[in-house]
């Protein structure tokens, strides 16, 4: 396996040179374009790494998988899906006009950004400290990684020019989707996005869901089956934003980007697959590391369909 994945990081080196590194985020423009890693977590607990699999970067939009769960947890899925939609876009993940246009006015998925401003607001634990704290144990958890924490320049960089998931927030407080208060809501989003892992982390991650809900490592169930199904569902339809019938198409597995340069992937069953390469295509994906599932996909016939 491992020969295969050093394969793959070759194989596929070369497309970092086709993406950009995300610089709407002051921060994220400071990481390494070329940098690319892969990490596979098995049910039996089995990892498999080359490349710069060990390279820390903040998930962003990874948390997003994180955050639904919690809230399906403390809300059932019957009221997160009144404040959330579960359709897919075919407009950037930090699109307004679905807000505007789509009645009832909320957001199509859980995976773009309002969607996840909502699902945040959805999370139980009294105020936003106390809440992030919940996101933060849950995602130690889900790792199997104490030390994880967030990156406090990059949570910085985030909140001092999020002025589009201001205006997102703001809307959907307009409309009765946040009830709570919109700068904490934020804030707690902002801290989430920032929250620092590697190829590892976030394979573990992928792994839990592919193994429905229980730690491989343990065999502790952490979330019901039906939750893990629900986010899986999600991440097909919704998890590469407006390219995510591409990947479908192409990869076949349960995937979820950020713009840090993560995706995380779950094959049910089978493992947990973190990828890593900062450089991104336009659609804000891992140029590089979208070339690597595909290719990982054929070689170990993944595709769940």
């Amino acid at each position: 396996m491992e020969k295969l994945l050093d394969t793959l990081i070759e194989n596929n080196k070369v497309y970092t040179k086709n993406g950009k590194v995300a610089s709407y985020i002051p921060e994220l423009a400071k990481a390494k374009s070329e940098a690319l890693g892969i990490c596979i977590t098995t049910l039996d607990g089995e990892e498999y790494c080359s490349g710069e699999c060990d390279e820390k970067f903040t998930i962003q939009s990874i948390s997003k998988v994180i955050t639904l769960m919690l809230a399906i947890l403390d809300n059932g899925k019957e009221n997160v899906f009144k404040k959330v939609g579960m359709e897919p876009t075919a407009d950037a993940f930090n699109s307004i006009i679905n807000l505007e246009t789509k009645s009832p006015q909320r957001p199509l998925n859980p995976m773009i950004n309002s969607g996840a401003i909502a699902t945040v607001s959805l999370i139980a634990g009294g105020d936003g400290d106390k809440i992030f704290e919940r996101i933060l144990k849950f995602t130690r958890k889900i790792t199997g990684n104490p030390d994880i924490n967030i990156n406090e320049d990059v949570y910085k960089s985030e909140k001092n020019t999020g002025h589009r998931n201001r205006a997102l927030a703001y809307f959907m407080k307009s409309t009765g989707v946040i009830e709570g208060e919109v700068e904490e809501v934020l804030d707690v989003y902002f801290k989430q996005c920032a929250i620092e892992g590697t190829c590892k982390d976030i394979a573990r991650v992928g792994a839990v869901l592919a193994n429905n809900g229980v730690l491989p490592w343990n065999g502790e169930r952490v979330v019901p089956a039906y939750v893990a199904r629900i986010v899986k569902t999600i991440m097909v339809t919704c998890g590469m934003y407006d390219a995510s019938g591409d990947t479908a198409v192409k990869i076949g597995i349960p995937c979820k980007s950020g713009v840090g340069g993560g995706i995380l992937a779950a094959v049910p069953m089978r493992m947990g697959i973190g990828v890593f390469g900062p450089a991104l295509d336009i659609k804000g994906n891992s140029i590089a590391g979208v070339k690597i599932l595909e290719e990982l996909s054929k070689e170990l016939d993944l595709s769940i369909f």
